[in-house]
Parts: structure tokens; C-alpha cells; sequence
């Protein structure tokens, strides 16, 4: 079945070459796409363990120093104590970023601003592999349905054509063929479907680990300098506590990007 539409180098013996013997053209597409699509996971996955933001041991410590001191100091040890492969963690970027606009004086909805356009680049290059490996996951069952019914009507094609005279034999051998690629579909979609909500469960994570860790640093430097205004109305009421702000804790819906988390 469909011999007629493969090219002859690919009529040769060996078990690819006799999938698309029975899948036909559908069958070098799911064929196609299931190589892309392990090609686009592993660059996802080395892409990942190069560029993906990371809250270390170093930077939890030094998140700490700088609850307790917030000064200059904690910005230059994590520049002389971070090298090589550290250097290409974002998050190190992000956080130096976020405490260097609060030691400028920079206002909060700046550095807010700041730091999340930076975030949203980080985890950018994490979507378009994402939205890769979940189109193969919709597509292959289709292609896998579009087969099937091109093989039901050349199965029941060549049995019009024998004028009722084929077997059960012959009918159910040519049905057995074209549900072949209804079964490559769904061996091709089932585990990239997998793939990509494992994908995005981790992106959700990574968006969850910079919202919760530069809004902490941000909140709390602004806590720490009380300004004026806070000064005054202290002078003014001595015996009404002062209300500190808030920390943000935005919910995540969806595959939100970090941007939106601290805006």
C-alpha cells in the first residue's frame, strides 16, 4: 500500500523501509517530526543545564548578607567570588541587577521594571522549544487519523475495483495497514505530550524561584531604608506602629512570564 508513492531508494528492505511501505507519506512526516522533536528536546535540555537560572548555594548565602547588611559590600563578593560557569547562571545577573538600581537610589517601580524586562529575556529562549514539542504532540494523532482514512480508501478502492470479488483476507489486511499509521501517531504524541507538561512544570518553577527571590531582595532593601516620610509620620504619632509594605505575591495562571510577576 501506497508503494507507488515512495521514491525507490526508500522501497529497500529493513523495518524503517517497510513503516513507510505501510504508512506511506504520513509515515515519513510522523517520522520527520518525531526526530525534530527530540532534536528540539535535547537542545532544550543542554540549553537548559547552560543558561537556566539557578538559586545556588552562593546566592542563597548571599540573598542572607544582604537581609542583614544591604550595603555595597554584598555586590562586590558575589563579583570576585563567581567565576566560570557561575558567570552564565542569569539569576546571579538578576539579583546583582536588582541590588545594584537599590544601592543607586533607583524607586521601586523602576528597578521592578528593570529587572523583569531582563527576566523575560532569560526565560524567552525556554518557549519557543516548548511550543515545538507540543505542536508535534497535537499533530501526530491527526497525521495518524489522516493515514488511516487514505488507507481505508485504497483498501476499499482496490475492492471496488475487484468488483466485490476481494476476500475478508485481502480487506482486513489492507485495513490492518492503514491503521498502522494511527498507531505511529499515538506512539509519536503520547510521550512528547508527557514531555511538554514535564517542560512546562519546570518553567513554571523557574518563573516561581526569580519572582519569589528578587521580590525579597526588593522588599526588603526598601524596608530596611526607612525614608523620610515613614521618619516623619513616626515623629508625628510615636504610639501608632509604622505599616510596612508588603511583599508582592502575585498568582501564577498559566505559563505567565516572570515579567508580569513583579509589575
Amino acid at each position: 500500500m501506497f508503494q507507488s508513492l515512495i521514491p525507490g531508494d526508500l522501497s529497500a528492505s529493513g523495518p524503517i523501509a517497510q513503516f513507510i511501505e505501510m504508512g506511506g507519506p504520513v509515515m515519513v512526516v510522523l517520522m520527520a517530526m518525531a526526530l525534530a522533536g527530540m532534536i528540539t528536546f535535547v537542545y532544550l535540555m543542554l540549553y537548559g543545564a547552560l543558561f537556566a537560572p539557578r538559586y545556588t548555594r552562593r546566592l542563597r548565602r548571599a540573598v542572607q548578607e544582604w537581609k542583614h547588611t544591604a550595603d555595597q559590600t554584598v555586590t562586590d563578593q558575589m563579583c570576585t567570588q563567581t567565576r566560570g560557569l557561575g558567570r552564565l547562571n542569569p539569576l546571579h545577573q538578576l539579583v546583582l541587577m536588582a541590588m545594584r538600581g537599590k544601592l543607586r537610589g533607583e524607586t521601586e517601580s523602576k528597578t521592578r521594571t528593570t529587572v523583569s524586562q531582563k527576566a523575560q529575556e532569560v526565560l524567552t529562549p525556554f518557549e519557543a522549544p516548548l511550543k515545538i514539542i507540543e505542536v508535534i504532540a497535537a499533530l501526530a494523532p491527526l497525521l495518524g487519523l489522516l493515514g488511516t482514512v487514505m488507507g481505508m480508501m485504497e483498501a476499499f478502492s482496490a475492492m471496488a475495483a475487484a468488483e466485490g470479488r476481494a476476500s475478508a483476507s485481502q480487506l482486513s489486511g489492507g485495513i490492518y495497514q492503514a491503521l498502522t499509521t494511527t498507531a505511529a501517531g499515538l506512539i509519536v504524541a503520547i510521550p512528547f505530550a508527557a514531555l511538554a507538561a514535564w517542560i512546562e512544570f519546570r518553567l513554571r518553577r523557574l518563573q516561581g524561584t526569580l519572582n519569589s527571590v528578587l521580590t525579597d531582595i526588593i522588599n526588603i532593601n526598601t524596608n530596611i531604608n526607612t525614608t523620610p516620610a515613614t521618619e516623619e509620620r513616626s515623629i508625628a504619632n510615636p504610639g501608632q506602629p509604622v505599616t510596612e509594605p508588603v511583599a508582592l505575591e502575585p498568582e501564577w495562571q498559566g505559563r505567565q512570564t516572570a515579567a508580569n510577576a513583579f509589575r
